[in-house]
């Protein structure tokens, strides 16, 4: 699927693992019924809740032009309790 960027991985969104949830960088165009199809049929879980934000641009200096950074929406996504999703894998 190519709205889904990629999974984030700060400290906040480590403390969320704990509650069952995941965040992920999405196309901003992406709806949230979109991804929510996408994320059960890949990875075989259950969600219960999704959550969205367009966190602010960000100025980007290339040289005298000035611009801005490729926007993204961030996705907090709720698994039922029993399910999860394998962002580490083991080796």
């Amino acid at each position: 699927m190519d709205e889904m960027k990629y999974p984030v991985l700060t400290e906040k969104t480590i403390r969320l693992l704990e509650k069952n949830q995941y965040t992920f960088d999405v196309d901003q165009k992406s709806t949230k019924t979109e991804i929510k199809k996408w994320i059960e049929g890949f990875f075989g879980v259950k969600v219960i809740r999704m959550n969205s934000h367009r966190p602010p641009k960000k100025k980007r200096r290339i040289g005298p032009i000035i611009g801005h950074s490729v926007r993204y929406k961030r996705m907090i996504i709720t698994l039922k309790s029993g399910y999860s999703i394998p962002l580490f894998p083991n080796r």
